[in-house]
């Protein structure tokens, strides 16, 4: 009777592994979105005068774009969308902004901070970030994302409203679209970009 009661809580045991296993699995697999490649090397100076590199970043997920404090078009709604991410994920101290400014001439640390305050940026881990004009400009064209100078537009600056999302460690990653596609980076300019750009942090801080 002894036997057939152990056979029994063991056939229970068995079964139970069998489920559980991929239960456990599905856990702790790597997140679905697409990795693109490791985020270019930097460092910059942040609005309080501090030298922050990529390396500052790590085990953090944070979120990269190019902008300038004087733009007068699609900053501004960049800058409220980078507010919902901050809003999202105010208190996380494994979540992070780096905003890069293109016009580090009029962009020092005395002007960022001050932008950053009028924003309304209170996150710790929201860094604006400047530095040598080229060396930007070179860094934009590494994460493919575009920066440049044009005296013919608003502000005299143009760049892409796009955002770049990294994992921690290090690594771009994104979605993929309808067609099985990685989108590659998000529209810093449109609700459902900022929507998607949300879903994906959590996945990766989970």
């Amino acid at each position: 009777m002894k036997n057939k009661s152990y056979i029994g809580i063991s056939f229970i045991v068995l079964i139970f592994g069998i489920w559980a296993v991929p239960k456990i699995v599905d856990r702790f697999k790597k997140s679905d979105l697409v990795d693109i490649g490791k985020v270019p090397a930097f460092e910059l100076t942040d609005q309080d005068n501090k030298k922050i590199s990529d390396d500052d970043y790590k085990g953090k997920v944070y979120v990269v774009e190019f902008f300038f404090s004087t733009c007068p078009t699609i900053c501004p709604k960049m800058n409220q969308n980078m507010l919902q991410l901050q809003e999202a994920f105010y208190g996380r101290p494994d979540f992070g902004i780096a905003s890069i400014t293109i016009d580090p001439a009029h962009d020092t640390p005395a002007v960022l901070k001050a932008h950053g305050k009028l924003l309304g940026a209170k996150h710790y881990n929201w860094l604006f970030l400047t530095g040598d004009r080229d060396y930007i400009y070179n860094l934009a064209k590494q994460f493919k994302l575009y920066a440049g100078t044009n005296p013919n537009v608003p502000g005299g600056f143009e760049h892409s409203g796009l955002f770049a999302l990294v994992d921690q460690d290090g690594n771009i990653r994104c979605r993929k679209d309808q067609f099985g596609n990685p989108i590659m980076y998000y529209d810093g300019l449109e609700q459902s970009g900022i929507d998607a750009l949300k879903e994906d942090i959590k996945k990766l801080l989970e």
